[in-house]
Order: C-alpha cells, then sequence, then structure tokens
C-alpha cells in the first residue's frame, strides 16, 4: 500500500477482478474428454452468470499414477467451449516451458496451490502479459501468498488475481480444505 495506496484492478476482457467488484469462475477440475460434459458444464455457467470457464489441462496429482491431464488436448476442449459459449478461459500452468502454450489459449493463467512457491514459474510469469491468478497453498502463510505475488509483480506483470483457495486441516474427512475467511480482509489492507 505504501507504493500503491489504490485497490488493484485487473481488466480481463471487460470483467473487473479487485475493488467491489466481483466474478464467477466455474467448471471442472481437470478436463478428461471432449465429451465429459465439459461444454454441459460451460453452458449451464455461463446460465449462471459465470464468466470464466476454469479447467485442469496440466494437473498436478499427489500420486505419480492418477491422471494427469490431457494438456494441449485439454486446452483445445477448453478452447472449443470457450468459444460455444463467449466464457473466458482459466487454467493451471505447472511448468515455465508450457507458458507460451499455454498463453495461445487461456485468458488467465492459474498458478496452483501446489506452485504457489514455484520462483522460477512466478517469475516467467511475471514476463508476460496475461493475468495471473495464485491460488494460496494449503499451509502458506498471508505473507507467503503476497510475496509469491511480488514475484510477478517484481518481474513486471501487475495484472495479479490473488485466490483464497482454504488453508489445510488435519481431519481430512470434515475439513480438508477450510477457507481462510479472515486472510480477505487482511489482504486489501496490504
Amino acid at each position: 500500500r505504501k507504493f500503491h495506496p489504490q485497490d488493484t484492478i485487473v481488466d480481463v476482457a471487460g470483467h473487473k477482478f479487485g475493488g467491489n467488484n466481483f466474478q464467477f469462475i466455474a467448471g471442472p477440475c481437470s478436463v478428461e474428454a471432449e465429451y465429459q460434459g465439459l461444454l454441459d458444464v460451460a453452458f449451464t455457467a455461463k446460465e449462471m452468470g459465470c464468466q470464466f470457464l476454469r479447467g485442469g489441462a496440466f494437473k498436478p496429482r499427489t500420486s505419480p499414477y492418477d491422471f494427469q491431464g490431457l494438456e494441449e488436448k485439454g486446452l483445445q476442449y477448453l478452447a472449443k467451449a470457450s468459444k460455444e459459449t463467449g466464457l473466458l478461459v482459466v487454467t493451471e500452468v505447472m511448468d515455465t516451458m508450457d507458458i507460451s502454450l499455454i498463453c495461445k489459449y487461456a485468458d488467465i493463467l492459474q498458478v496452483g496451490a501446489r506452485n504457489m512457491q514455484n520462483f522460477k514459474l512466478l517469475k516467467a510469469l511475471g514476463k508476460i502479459k496475461k493475468p495471473v491468478m495464485i491460488k494460496r497453498g494449503p499451509a502458506a502463510t498471508i505473507k507467503e501468498f503476497l510475496l509469491a505475488a511480488e514475484y510477478v509483480v517484481s518481474n513486471g506483470n501487475e495484472k495479479v488475481i490473488l485466490c483464497e483457495r482454504g488453508i489445510r486441516s488435519f481431519d481430512s474427512q470434515f475439513s480438508r480444505n477450510v477457507l481462510d475467511i479472515a486472510a480477505v480482509p487482511i489482504i486489501r489492507k496490504y
């Protein structure tokens, strides 16, 4: 706030994030097939007032044996759904080598919670012109979350959107991810 006292507003094709603006983003965790219902989800999201379709074409998984994403084919499916619905695309980037490919298809590049502290990736995203949405890591402090955004900003890209996705608890059955709603006013202060 010392260097930038006003709220940051990130404009994505006329849809604004920040300040008193509110956007809806919806979609499947991962894009698994062209006909898995992605278009149905996209049309339903559009009908419900969403402006953005989110789906993972590249998926980090805890187990190396789980589905890892369709990569470019998944991006193509998202682009098709975007074309048919008018929704803008949000998708995760996991590796610096994939940034230029994902930029061809996505309107917002998402840094997932597991990559929030991938500093090489954050620096590279600072060199692009597209908006970057950073999801808070499950064990990240508010300061670490804000400094992840600073990695992008300090490398030239001020179009950073922060996404509070919840912090981890040790109760995997009832409260795996607890939304830390108290973080929102604290972050707005900084």
